[in-house]
């Protein structure tokens, strides 16, 4: 029998697995074009954001993934491709073909995009300084809804280090969206962006 991970299939295992609970304040499910930015704590992070999300979303959602860690072995592959990833290559960064731009050129004018801003996984204490990719996003597509996302208890549900999940339940709480005000500063931004998450963490 041919094995065959589909996106909805994807979708189930992933609210099995980490039997997520899913909360939108002041925020609600939109097919509109939105960069949802989120805190980092381990590999499946993109995956439980994109299953928790309702499928006609989903369907117009890629999360950002590390093309040197989703591109190694063949089942990594497939499982990116399973999700419609965007692979981005964080080792070979060049000015005309910076992470941002490829993003920008991915998504068009259809799709959405899952992003982790702290860049690499925090210890699932504290978040990380935002790095300024979400800053150019913002800038290049001011149209663009920036939602904060905050996911819960997935350092428990797959510690770094391991490869298999353990079934435990998550959180994950959609926030209100937020813009890049004119003349902000890029620290400013970041810092308030960081924020719009922290504070869904209390939630």
């Amino acid at each position: 029998m041919k094995f065959n991970l589909t996106g909805p299939f994807l979708a189930g295992l992933a609210k099995v697995v980490a039997g997520s609970s899913v909360r939108w304040v002041d925020c609600h499910p939109d097919t509109c074009q939105r960069i949802y930015f989120a805190n980092h704590t381990s590999h499946i992070d993109a995956v439980i954001i994109w299953a928790s999300l309702p499928k006609p979303v989903r369907d117009l959602t890629k999360p950002v993934a590390a093309k040197d860690y989703w591109n190694k072995g063949w089942f990594r592959r497939y499982l990116a491709r399973s999700l419609n990833a965007m692979l981005i290559d964080r080792e070979n960064i060049k000015v005309h073909r910076s992470p941002v731009e490829s993003m920008l050129k991915e998504i068009g004018d259809k799709y959405s995009a899952i992003i982790f801003p702290e860049g690499s996984r925090n210890d699932g204490t504290n978040l990380r300084d935002f790095k300024s990719g979400l800053f150019y996003l913002a800038k290049k597509r001011p149209d663009l809804e920036l939602v904060p996302v905050y996911v819960d208890n997935m350092t428990r549900i797959l510690p770094k280090g391991e490869y298999l999940p353990v079934p435990l339940l998550s959180r994950v709480i959609f926030g209100p969206p937020i813009w890049l005000e004119n003349g902000e500063p890029k620290t400013e931004f970041l810092a308030r962006a960081r924020e719009s998450v922290i504070r869904l963490r209390d939630m």
